[in-house]
């Protein structure tokens, strides 16, 4: 949701709210698969400008009309720190604030927030699409390349888990893909309890 899409119409009682093109892309897939049509996509151009166009949202023609709000937000390195942005966030923009994720707060809008991989654990989306395909036959090489990687080099890729991702689809008939195009071709397994989570944040939108 760059600040020119933020001016887009409304045209669903429920927003879902995503860091970038790539986690839309992905959640649209998933949104698809639990056949939930009355939720719109909007990517907030990174967490940096959250704050800003959260806002921005509120002023947007259509808002009227929302009776739920989700957001969902990597953990990165500190689940409770990105918790705590997206509620201040929140409260700044007049809107409820949730007291921990999963947990729905206010009416008209309702707001839940997702931490990924979860409010516990350090990380992002793409350690939930890496766990779904854990038994995956190509996963044992994937955990191979980077067994041997720490044995030949002294720095490893700085973000492991998007390294990660980037080999095991190198094992794919498209390769070059990113994390919400590997979704549109169906290479994350949604049916994996790794996505369970998610889609019961889906279900209380």
């Amino acid at each position: 949701m760059s600040d020119q899409r933020s001016l887009r119409r409304i045209t669903q009682p429920k927003v879902l709210i995503v860091e970038g093109e790539d986690e839309k892309r992905l959640f649209s897939e998933m949104l698809a698969y639990l056949d939930l049509r009355d939720v719109e996509i909007r990517d907030i151009g990174g967490k940096s400008k959250f704050r800003r166009n959260i806002k921005a949202l509120r002023m947007t023609s259509g808002f009227d009309m929302v009776t739920s709000i989700g957001v969902v937000r990597d953990a990165d390195e500190d689940p409770a720190a990105a918790l705590q942005s997206i509620c201040d966030a929140l409260e700044n923009a007049d809107l409820a604030r949730p007291t921990d994720p999963l947990q729905p707060a206010g009416d008209s809008p309702k707001v839940v927030v997702m931490i990924v991989p979860n409010e516990e654990t350090p990380g992002m989306l793409e350690d939930l699409c890496l766990q779904s395909v854990r038994e995956d036959p190509a996963m044992r090489c994937v955990d191979e390349y980077f067994e041997c990687l720490q044995e030949q080099l002294e720095l490893l890729p700085r973000n492991l888990s998007k390294a990660r991702v980037h080999v095991f689809l190198a094992s794919r008939e498209r390769p070059d893909l990113r994390l919400g195009e590997a979704a549109q071709k169906g290479y994350w397994s949604w049916g994996h309890p790794a996505f369970e989570q998610a889609k019961q944040f889906l279900a209380m939108l």
